[in-house]
């Protein structure tokens, strides 16, 4: 089974850049996508009716702003949006789909960088975000955790870290969440295959940082650590274009 997740920055930019012949060629089992910044009335047929998928999304109530999708080929259980708190559920972050053998959680986490108080509420969102999962797992569920965590964890995850230590998505207290995150018993699966590879997922469009890729690792697949034996690998595809971010991908043995 193959899992993608992908900040596509607009789904419907990432359309008029070869999306839907990608997901037809690629053909992943479940692929959550983040930013995908559009509302209900605006998204067409040819996104919500993909060949082989079952589709559902949480729109942000901003106009062009946050958004998640989720397409699978295989029917949960049951879908559920948000994590029960408004101020957060306002902005369409979280989707989390119920399966037989997991719980997957395609989630677009705040960024920072704004102020001060986007910071808080980001690292408020990590906290509620970390306390609903361990309620799930406490409930038996295994689970995938997958989408942009908008921090980059360790030094070998970022180019240049320490220019970058005072800036959100690596300081040191966003990169303290993800030591508790991991200490809680989930596991950064793509770290889990390649403790040293230095692979990037996000590139800023503003000193053409892809051509030199001079980027961050923000985007993640955790898994809770029941499940690690399942899964195979963990891919990072930088060769894919369309957003600023590029896919990532973990394959399981279910």
């Amino acid at each position: 089974m193959d899992i993608f997740s992908w900040n596509v920055n607009g789904i419907r930019a990432v359309k008029r850049k070869g999306f839907l012949d990608w997901i037809k060629k690629e053909s992943p089992d479940i692929i959550a996508l983040q930013e995908i910044r559009i509302q209900e009335d605006q998204i067409k047929k040819d996104l919500t009716d993909i060949d082989s998928y079952y589709s559902y999304f949480n729109y942000g109530e901003r106009k062009g702003y946050s958004g998640v999708a989720l397409y699978t080929k295989i029917e949960p259980n049951k879908v559920e949006t948000g994590l029960g708190v408004d101020r957060f559920d306002e902005e369409g972050r979280v989707i989390t789909a119920f399966y037989d053998d997991f719980v997957y959680m395609g989630i677009y986490f705040p960024n920072g960088k704004r102020s001060k108080e986007r910071l808080k509420f980001k690292l408020d969102f990590y906290d509620e975000l970390l306390d609903y999962a361990k309620t799930l797992r406490d409930e038996g569920y295994n689970l995938i955790i997958s989408g942009d965590y908008n921090t980059a964890h360790k030094e070998i995850d970022l180019i240049n870290p320490g220019q970058n230590k005072n800036v959100s998505g690596f300081l040191a207290v966003e990169r303290k969440w993800i030591d508790e995150f991991i200490d809680s018993g989930f596991l950064d699966t793509f770290r889990y295959f390649n403790p040293e590879k230095e692979k990037y997922t996000w590139w800023s469009y503003r000193t053409r940082a892809r051509e030199r890729n001079a980027g961050w690792r923000i985007d993640y697949h955790f898994v809770s650590e029941d499940l690690i034996d399942k899964v195979e690998k963990a891919v990072i595809h930088d060769n894919v274009m369309g957003s600023d971010h590029c896919p990532i991908s973990i394959t399981l043995d279910l």
